[in-house]
């Protein structure tokens, strides 16, 4: 889909699921390609989701020619077909490519078995002395090297042939030379008898050989895969429950006939029917019957909304009593379900700051390493005795070569992105990106719009209060019915008050508005007034025993309106903008977080202060005009603060850009929405707390993974490399280096799927 970026260049962006990367260093050398391509902008590439995303000129490149360099590269692109969905497709080979491991490892963990028997028996089994046994380990070897272990060395030599090196290019070295310098030995071994050893009888015939290493590593390796890809395959859940909601199929109305059709195959305009207990295919405007609707998969809340004619609605929300009809809105791509997919697919295929550490270590990694290797060889080989120099010599430096894979690295951060996000989704906190999933942890300052934000967004009736002898509930009623015929907000806030007290209204038999001062009715045959107190004192109206209250309410931060019946006092009532539950709540634990909590408005000071008091907000900035909000964010940022800001209107999107982390309460406008970092889909304030705690989390787990995948590597190559035999005659067994590689790589994983406990 062509867009515009920021230069207002025509540009595409494209996303391709990949396959055959096996490290960091794969997606490394994948995007250093693309992004050298003509017409590309950027282009990034994800290891852990396996997918590239591409933005490009239209006019200069096709996807067409993306595809074919990422296969010029030596890796596939999976091609999707117009009926088919590119998540069930990457499923799909996701799930076969586990089942080709898993064989793989089998065969190689059967034949490896008795290779690994032989090379440890060092002898001491009598029947396994025999001179043709090392023909016997080729004969079992081979098979693992030829058949299990192919993708590594095809993987090097696609490397190698773009002058670059990966993790597969540290394997085939590592099990090539163990099992090359075997074959050798069996099928020479006059060549490698030494001086000391050659006047022994079956010295020709007994040279020490190392096909244990090379099946035993790629068996290990393969297990440590198997594990991985497994374990991988559980951080894309919270993108497979979110398609899972949707149904499969729909029941529209085309040319007067009742047909059933897949969910993909309904196009906007059609009239969609839903029965009781159904869930709703596509977004929609209901056009016949009613219902109630549970939409708590959109928005948390457990009490289903009513629905009638004119009612929007949401694919994937459950119908629960009636049954109605709807015209489709939005289809495919553009529904609400189908949106938050994309939102947490794009989050989980970003690359927040911490990554670029991993990803620029990884691109120098393996050549750093094979010159380790190289060394260690050098160093072995000179320094050792004559009679086993060469031996301790390729021990250490395949050991080195085998510890050293990447794969930890590479995996530490993207696989914490995905499941932090994913389970962000899960609790109703879309992140957009691996940027604000960072920054948001770092955040000391918090901006509260109050309308819609803090508060309902919408007035209530609050308070009635009776004088003179008048009943409450005749007072509203009179005062309701009158109302009625207003259009002012306050008025529908006394009319729906006085329904939710089960009052009937009347119609009205005059009604006039006066402007400035409030409206003059006549209602069941009496003489109705309701305003301000100007209008009492011209119509010589007495309030001074109420006008005391009315301050008191008008601190609160509520509007009192005065009312007098047949020219005497009976009242006043009080409507207001009510306090979402849960904001206090909300401000109370963003302020034990240590945040500053700032709450903005362009309400009056009595009304803000009054709002900030209730919820326990010290610091409030009020009158502020809706252009004027972004400088407000400018000037704390000025000042060196880190800002997140969370509002819900369109006057609030200028402000949720400025500030370093936009926060959009979902159940607010689409602009506002489109402008943030993190959209909240359940308007619940203490939301906001949530997200800062998942994105702590997030990081920690990253920090975490990347401090284990550092460490594993600082210690363990050294080790490999025999740096402590001088002090402890110990050496690092090739065998024990390859389950510490794999290890590393599933722990990584295990420990960023611990983010799918997170409760907030």
């Amino acid at each position: 889909m062509a867009e515009h970026n920021a230069q207002g260049e025509v540009c595409e962006r494209v996303d391709l699921p990949i396959t055959g990367m096996t490290c960091a260093a794969c997606a490394n050398r994948i995007e250093r390609t693309l992004n050298r391509q003509p017409g590309v902008r950027k282009a990034s590439v994800n290891f852990a989701t396996e997918r590239a995303t591409i933005e490009f000129d239209p006019s200069a490149t096709n996807t067409g020619t993306l595809i074919e360099t990422v296969r010029d590269t030596g890796y596939d692109v999976l091609e999707v077909s117009v009926n088919e969905n590119a998540q069930d497709s990457l499923e799909a080979a996701h799930a076969a490519e586990y089942v080709t491991l898993k064989r793989k490892f089998i065969v190689a963990a059967v034949l490896s078995l008795p290779v690994l028997v032989i090379a440890m028996s060092h002898g001491s089994i009598s029947f396994l002395n025999f001179d043709g046994v090392n023909w016997l380990q080729f004969l079992l070897t081979t098979p693992v090297v030829v058949y299990s272990g192919r993708q590594f060395y095809t993987g090097a030599w696609a490397a190698f042939r773009h002058r670059s090196a990966d993790m597969n290019t540290l394997i085939a070295v590592g099990t090539g030379t163990a099992y090359i310098y075997s074959v050798l030995a069996t099928a020479f071994p006059s060549l490698f008898v030494t001086e000391s050893g050659a006047h022994s009888a079956h010295a020709a015939t007994m040279v020490p050989v190392y096909y244990e290493a090379a099946s035993a590593i790629i068996a290990l390796i393969l297990l440590g895969s198997t594990l991985e890809a497994r374990a991988k395959g559980r951080t894309g859940d919270a993108i497979r429950k979110l398609i899972g909601l949707q149904p499969k199929t729909a029941r529209v109305v085309r040319n007067g006939e009742e047909l059933e059709v897949e969910t993909d195959r309904v196009i906007a305009g059609d009239v969609v029917i839903v029965r009781p207990g159904e869930k709703i295919p596509v977004d929609g405007v209901v056009t016949e019957g009613a219902s109630a609707v549970d939409e708590s998969m959109l928005t948390g809340e457990s009490i289903p909304v009513e629905k009638s004619a004119g009612s929007e609605v949401f694919g994937a929300t459950i119908n629960k009593t009636g049954a109605f009809h709807f015209r489709a809105t939005k289809v495919g791509k553009d529904t609400a379900l189908q949106q938050i997919v994309k939102l947490v697919r794009d989050a989980q295929g970003s690359k927040p700051p911490i990554a670029r550490l991993a990803d620029t270590i990884s691109g120098i990694f393996t050549p750093v390493v094979i010159s380790i290797a190289i060394a260690t060889f050098v160093i072995w080989f000179v320094a050792a005795s004559p009679e086993v120099r060469f031996t301790m010599a390729l021990v250490n430096f395949v050991s080195v070569l085998i510890i050293a894979c990447p794969c930890a690295l590479g995996l530490a951060t993207p696989t914490a992105i995905m499941v932090g996000t994913g389970k962000g989704a899960e609790l109703g906190i879309l992140i957009k990106g691996g940027d604000s999933l960072e920054t948001a942890h770092k955040l000391n300052t918090i901006v509260l719009d109050k309308t819609g934000t803090v508060t309902k967004g919408e007035p209530e009736l609050t308070d009635v209060v009776t004088e003179n002898g008048f009943n409450e509930h005749e007072l509203l009623r009179l005062i309701a019915s009158a109302e009625k015929l207003s259009e002012h907000p306050l008025a529908a806030a006394i009319v729906r008050g006085a329904e939710k007290r089960g009052i009937d209204i009347n119609k009205a038999e005059a009604f006039n508005a006066i402007a400035g001062r409030g409206v003059e009715a006549r209602v069941a045959g009496r003489h109705l007034l309701l305003g301000n107190e100007r209008l009492m004192t011209e119509s010589g109206i007495e309030i001074e025993t109420s006008s005391a209250y009315a301050e008191r309410l008008a601190d609160e931060g509520k509007t009192p309106m005065y009312a007098a019946i047949d020219g005497k006092f009976a009242g006043l009532v009080a409507v207001a903008d009510t306090v979402k539950p849960g904001s206090k709540e909300a401000v109370a634990e963003l302020q034990r977080l240590g945040l500053e909590v700032v709450m903005m408005t362009g309400d009056n000071e009595r009304t803000a202060d009054a709002v900030a008091r209730e919820v326990g907000i010290t610091r409030v900035l009020s009158q502020v005009l809706p252009q004027d909000k972004a400088g407000e964010i400018k000037r704390l940022q000025a000042k060196g603060k880190l800002v997140g800001m969370v509002g819900d209107g369109i006057n609030d999107a200028p402000a949720l850009a400025q500030s370093d982390v936009g926060i959009a309460i979902g159940t607010g406008t689409d602009v506002a929405i489109e402008a943030s970092d993190i959209t909240l889909i359940r308007g619940d304030l203490r939301g906001v707390e949530r997200a800062i705690a998942l994105s702590k989390a997030t990081i920690r787990t990253v920090k975490q993974n990347l401090f284990w995948a550092f460490i594993y590597n600082v210690i363990g190559i050294p080790v490999a490399a025999g740096i402590l035999y001088p002090f402890t005659g110990w050496l690092l067994s090739p065998i024990i280096a390859s389950a510490a590689m794999s290890l590393s790589s599933v722990s990584v994983v295990s420990n960023s799927l611990r983010l799918r406990s997170f409760r907030g």
